[in-house]
């Protein structure tokens, strides 16, 4: 299956992307990756989109589209693939809807993650990060530590991070209704469309997700 995944921040794109790709034995190909990826390995689009990082400057659409292009020309992603934060705006779906046609191509689903706005800042702006080692975090209300401030693992200090504010987040969120959601409308036009509840355990909005592409009923 070739899908697209699509939701704001706090969603639970990366997770259940993750668990998803899985059960679909297709590769789970992110933005994130991409950049790491071509950058680490000093392709010419790496490089390209380095020099706009190192300058604080987004990196172009072109530059994006080349990345996930070439990936998706890989041979483990062509009988299927699933796409996670590409595309972003009308421009690189546009450009993915031109790339699929002239491989003779087409997306199966595009599935939505569905969250109401103050969850998704509930979700980010509750989670705290230990000094010591990022790899341990915690959350306010899902999953709080013993004593407050301080690490379970290592007794480290905890902190909020700059981009996990609610001032932050709002307005990734804004940029998300701005720049990412109209791609939804994109897609819907084309009958791709599948929006799921993001609500509730990994396991059962993987099982609610599962269920929407096969094209069950996935309340």
């Amino acid at each position: 299956m070739r899908i697209v995944l699509v939701g704001p921040p706090g969603a639970g794109k990366g997770t259940q992307a993750a668990f998803l790709a899985g059960n679909l034995s297709v590769p789970h190909i992110s933005t994130g990756d991409l950049f790491r990826a071509n950058i680490s390995q000093g392709t010419e689009l790496g490089k390209q989109a380095k020099a706009y990082m190192d300058a604080g400057n987004l990196v172009p659409d072109e530059v994006t589209i080349g990345m996930a292009k070439d990936r998706m020309e890989q041979p483990d992603a062509e009988h299927g693939f699933l796409l996670d934060g590409f595309p972003r705006n009308v421009a690189q779906a546009k450009a993915l809807d031109a790339m699929l046609q002239s491989a003779d191509m087409k997306l199966d689903a595009v599935l939505d993650l569905e969250v109401p706005e103050d969850e998704v800042v509930k979700r980010i702006a509750g989670r705290r990060i230990c000094r010591n080692d990022s790899a341990h975090v915690f959350h306010v209300t899902y999953s709080a530590p013993k004593q407050e401030g301080v690490c379970d693992v290592c007794g480290g200090e905890l902190y909020q991070r700059d981009d996990d504010s609610e001032e932050t987040v709002r307005t990734r969120l804004e940029v998300y209704h701005t720049q990412t959601e109209p791609i939804i409308d994109h897609y819907r036009a084309q009958g791709l469309v599948v929006t799921i509840s993001a609500l509730g355990k990994v396991d059962e909005v993987t099982e609610r997700a599962m269920a929407a592409l096969r094209g069950e009923n996935a309340a």
